[in-house]
């Protein structure tokens, strides 16, 4: 079997996504590095090692959804509320462009016996996985799953299991020493219709050669570990895509997320003559709008036209 092609070794943390088939089609593989867009979402935040692990697998999980949309207006929303102190995760996605945020990402807990950062602890062992797929023009499509362990990769492959009918592999990790992500990826294997039991057989038995991906991925690119795990399945490389940690926030959408929230609460800020500052929770960029550039925006709310804005808002931004 050929060796499969490597690329930009040169090149520290290059962020990207492999999509893999094995066997001529029989079942497809997602696998990605996200080193740098979770050092990103770290230092933007200011997160404390544990909320780095979760957000960085949450992130991970979400960019592999977000490369499977077709459109290019389409993105993925997904969220996670447990009941553990982080409060609720979010993570967007449209295509490689990734952001997250989590409600209190300095929560900050002891290891657990086995070492290792105690990820469901600070997610929350109950809760529920909700995605929302924003398909652009057509409606949105949104599947929910209950939470199995606040781990992220399980929940993960929980919602594909039940919301999405299809079984799945997924392996997520975040290596993480103090404020440096060491090495950030995971690892999504679907079988495809028609896929044989033997392919299932051999993948669940090769299932813990990646069960501590980012670790494994200190030891070599992920080109090199796709080679190695598949080897004898055929594995081909279709397509690879670049990941970033991008907010798409402005002023514009802010001032149209104003608009948005209607006549009567743009009157109450008008009153307090103080003007409006909106902070994106994503980038904590803020944006400040005078009480003057308030009126404007109330007369264009009192237009016909105003309420078409309701629906150019995005609530990821706020």
């Amino acid at each position: 079997m050929p060796n499969l092609e490597i690329q930009n070794q040169n090149v520290p943390n290059q962020d990207e996504m492999l999509r893999i088939d094995l066997c001529g089609g029989q079942a497809r593989v997602m696998l990605c590095e996200t080193t740098a867009a979770v050092q990103r979402c770290a230092d933007v935040h200011r997160a404390t090692p544990v909320c780095t692990a979760a957000l960085g697998r949450l992130m991970t999980g979400t960019v592999m959804l977000g490369l499977m949309m077709k459109g290019e207006d389409e993105s993925v929303t997904v969220s996670v509320k447990g009941d553990g102190p982080m409060g609720n995760l979010i993570a967007v996605a449209d295509h490689g462009h990734l952001r997250a945020c989590a409600d209190n990402p300095q929560v900050d807990l002891p290891l657990r016996e086995d070492g290792k950062l105690d990820v469901s602890g600070a997610v929350g062992h109950t809760g529920r996985m909700s995605v929302i797929k924003d398909l652009g023009m057509r409606k949105n499509y949104i599947g929910q799953s209950e939470l199995v362990s606040g781990e992220i990769a399980m929940d993960f492959a929980n919602y594909f299991t039940v919301s999405e009918q299809q079984p799945s592999l997924v392996a997520l990790g975040v290596l993480v020493s103090g404020e440096t992500v060491l090495k950030a990826g995971g690892l999504l294997i679907q079988p495809l219709p028609g896929c044989p039991d033997s392919l299932i057989d051999q993948l669940e038995l090769r299932s813990p050669m990646f069960a501590d991906i980012s670790r494994e991925m200190t030891f070599a690119p992920i080109r090199e570990l796709a080679e190695g795990w598949f080897r004898g399945l055929e594995p081909r490389i279709l397509k690879t895509d670049p990941i970033d940690y991008r907010c798409t926030c402005s002023r514009d959408r802010m001032e149209k997320a104003l608009i948005s929230i209607g006549s009567k609460d743009l009157k109450e800020l008008i009153e307090e003559d103080r003007g409006a500052e909106l902070s994106c929770h994503f980038c904590h960029n803020r944006y400040f709008f005078s009480t003057e550039e308030l009126k404007k925006m109330l007369l264009r709310a009192q237009e016909p036209s105003g309420k078409e804005n309701e629906h150019e808002h995005a609530p990821d931004q706020l």
